[in-house]
């Protein structure tokens, strides 16, 4: 009788033993997520990872034209009364960003985590904006784009 306690126990300790190590092998598995960009305008913020992230490797130009065209970009109202912040992650940071407007460079590189520009640039003619809306991205790096975060910035009138 003994013998059959401890035949069940050595079978209950190998089955929790591969239970374990198959859910260990599956976290294993599971991507890293992307860093965030944040966009905030007043008490509103929008944060979103990106398909556009090689994790230091660079992009290639078709899948960034891609990117600044998704369809499924965060949006945020914006009063142009309002300053913008952007924040990036430090990964991000690290390799130098830039704000784009309508896939043109908006700002400098820089290694900052957090920037502000104020609401009436993103409605401005004279920096390329078109109407009552603007796409604005975050890329990533100064000599190769190794990232693209993109948001959809609306007039609030």
């Amino acid at each position: 009788m003994t013998s059959l306690r401890s035949e069940a126990r050595r079978r209950r300790a190998v089955a929790t033993l591969g239970a374990v190590s198959a859910g260990l092998l599956l976290l294993s598995a599971c991507e890293k997520p992307t860093p965030l960009a944040t966009l905030t305008v007043g008490d509103n913020s929008v944060s979103t990872e990106t398909d556009c992230y090689k994790d230091g490797k660079s992009v290639d130009t078709a899948e960034l034209a891609k990117c600044l065209k998704a369809k499924d970009i965060k949006t945020i109202e914006v009063d142009p009364d309002e300053t913008v912040r952007f924040g990036v992650d430090p990964e991000i940071a690290d390799e130098g960003w830039t704000i784009l407007m309508n896939g043109q460079p908006l700002t400098e590189a820089s290694k900052k985590t957090y920037r502000t520009i104020p609401g009436s640039v993103f409605f401005n003619a004279q920096y390329g904006a078109q109407g009552n809306s603007t796409v604005v991205s975050v890329r990533q790096g100064e000599t190769q784009v190794t990232g693209l975060w993109s948001f959809k910035l609306k007039k609030d009138a």
